[in-house]
């Protein structure tokens, strides 16, 4: 079981940029696909974004498609979230977990503090 710890978060303007990392613990991160989540005060936890297990295969919502970008580095047992054009329906606590597929995004392992991301001007 892999155990991941989501930072990076904070307070930005809108069109702004932020880069989240998600730490994970474990030697068979290397395995896993992995996709970020958000939840919206009051909304469903969404699936944005799921590289897959090498990092040559990525997936987006079409609400962040353009403007996110997920990638991996797998020596470093980090997966990130590189966030620009930041808009305020951004707006929210994200997270990472393991994934059944990075189009399906389906997560299955345990949820994370998350990351406070807010945008705001």
């Amino acid at each position: 079981q892999v155990q991941l710890v989501e930072s990076g978060g904070g307070l930005v303007q809108p069109g702004g940029s932020l880069r989240l990392s998600c730490a994970a613990s474990g030697r068979t991160f290397s395995v896993y696909n992995l996709g970020w989540f958000r939840q919206a005060r009051g909304k469903e936890r969404e699936f944005v974004a799921g590289i897959n297990w090498s990092g040559n295969s990525s997936y987006y919502a079409d609400s962040v498609k353009g403007r996110f970008t997920i990638s991996r580095d797998n020596a470093k047992n980090t997966v990130y979230l590189q966030m620009n054009s930041l808009k305020s329906e951004d707006t929210a606590v994200y997270f990472c977990n393991v994934i059944t597929s990075i189009q399906a995004g389906v997560p299955y392992g345990s949820w994370g503090q998350g990351t406070q991301v807010t945008v705001a001007s």
